[in-house]
């Protein structure tokens, strides 16, 4: 990249946020390329050509990629019918959501529903098996990282991640050695959905980086964690936790500190199948 680089990319910035934003925020409507373009202010014969230099993927992967990510918690998490999911999807009918789910989750919808990591996790539980994961400890140093705060649904937080990589890629706050971290600051199962506090963050960051709004700086906290290795899909994640807090911990003799849990990214849905992604949840004990 040359020395202008950041300067040019920086005058679209906002552009690809106010993109990002629309493409989330109406995910279960139609989503016309030329419309996002519209929203972008860009020439439709160039956007997607500067939304997959910052992106790593064309508009169109995202939101295919995004529904399918909704309609998998969705089966995970209710008991909805696939029909609707599907056409909540904006599938033009059930045997092509049916045969592009598999092809990207492995399992066709209905069995994703009934043996998916989810199920073999309330299984899991149900029993009181203590066993389902190896769950190791680390003793972690601080992290000087940057962040964009997320308030709803925890599943939702991949908003906050496109914004905040798109910023980073524009202003060039990428560097060696940086992990994507989640950081999440309430229980799910007691506070309302609409109040769910969370933070996605990258770090370390640059040394001297400025980080005007809607950058925040925040420390990941250091100190000695219990991590979980989770591989699969992002619908099970919420099962893991409640594994993890109930089963788990409850055959322990440990004491939690008082810090957020922390969700460490290692590898992304751009660059891994949904049941090869891997993500750590770090819970901070004493």
């Amino acid at each position: 990249m040359n020395s202008n680089a950041p300067c040019i990319w920086a005058a679209y910035e906002d552009r690809l946020r106010r993109v990002t934003a629309h493409i989330h925020d109406h995910l279960d409507e139609d989503l016309d390329m030329d419309r996002l373009a519209e929203v972008a202010c860009m020439s439709p014969y160039h956007w997607h050509r500067i939304y997959r230099a910052v992106h790593g993927e064309t508009p169109v992967m995202t939101v295919r990629r995004l529904r399918l990510q909704a309609a998998a918690n969705a089966l995970a998490r209710t008991d909805r019918l696939i029909r609707e999911i599907a056409r909540e999807s904006r599938y033009p009918n059930l045997q092509s959501f049916t045969r592009t789910f598999k092809a990207a989750y492995g399992l066709p919808p209905a069995e994703y529903r009934r043996s998916g990591g989810h199920a073999a996790l309330r299984t899991a539980m149900t029993m009181g098996d203590p066993g389902m994961y190896d769950v190791t400890f680390r003793d972690m140093k601080p992290v000087e990282a940057v962040g964009i705060d997320h308030r709803g649904a925890y599943t939702s937080i991949g908003k906050a991640f496109e914004t905040l990589g798109g910023l980073m890629y524009s202003r060039n706050l990428f560097g060696p050695g940086q992990k994507m971290y989640g950081v999440y600051y309430d229980d799910p199962e007691s506070v309302p959905e609409s109040e769910l506090r969370s933070t996605a963050a990258f770090g370390p960051v640059p040394e001297g980086a400025k980080l005007d709004l809607p950058l925040r700086p925040l420390e990941i906290a250091g100190g000695r964690y219990a991590v979980l290795t989770h591989k699969g899909p992002y619908a099970e994640l919420a099962l893991a936790y409640q594994w993890l807090y109930r089963t788990w911990l409850a055959s322990q003799n440990l004491e939690i500190r008082n810090e957020p849990a922390l969700e460490i990214y290692l590898n992304t849905p751009r660059e891994a199948a949904p049941q090869d992604l891997m993500t750590e949840i770090c819970i901070p004990i004493v």
